[in-house]
């Protein structure tokens, strides 16, 4: 357990520090240094060390597919505006509203350094797209924001993550799309 344990939280950190440095990048150090502390909390933590594989895996489908649900994601999805879960509210008109900027930006940084992660060295540039193209349930997320992130992701692929986020370059494409 102990080995799982010192897995898990090597993954998480590694994970949480490379967020911080694209949060940098795209002009939102704050959000960078928030990003992801519940995942250190006694709801979290355990649960996922105990489920921890390897770094290139989630514990949290791990926990899944094991119990069939995962009360870690739960307490995650829950206390992280960076989640598109947090927004979604089925029984809503809108199922998931238009997430503000600093959010948004911050689930970009978050899922390009999550496939940096898991992905290791077999990562390239066009990843976070692929991912995104293969795991987004369209009906749930707001238009605006999915276009804002299938802009950003293409760029990402084409242009690189350097010359992609930058808060100008950001700012103007969710601008252009959300018209904030």
């Amino acid at each position: 357990m102990l080995k799982k344990t010192i897995g898990h939280f090597h993954t998480i950190t590694k994970h949480k520090l490379l967020v911080f440095k694209f949060a940098i990048m795209a002009g939102i150090p704050w959000r960078g240094f928030m990003h992801d502390w519940s995942k250190y909390s006694p709801t979290e933590f355990f649960e996922n060390s105990r489920y921890y594989i390897d770094s290139k895996s989630s514990p949290i489908n791990n926990t899944k597919e094991i119990d069939g649900f995962s009360k870690a994601w739960l307490n995650h999805r829950g206390k992280n505006k960076h989640h598109i879960e947090y927004w979604y509210d089925e029984s809503s008109r809108i199922a998931t509203p238009v997430i503000p900027y600093n959010y948004a930006v911050e689930m970009l940084c978050d899922r390009i350094a999550a496939g940096i992660v898991y992905e290791g060295k077999e990562w390239k540039q066009d990843q976070p797209l692929r991912y995104f193209l293969e795991s987004i349930d369209i009906k749930i997320l707001n238009d605006k924001i999915y276009t804002f992130f299938l802009m950003i992701l293409t760029q990402i692929r084409d242009d690189g993550i350097n010359k992609t986020l930058k808060r100008k370059n950001l700012k103007e494409k969710y601008r252009s799309i959300v018209g904030e």
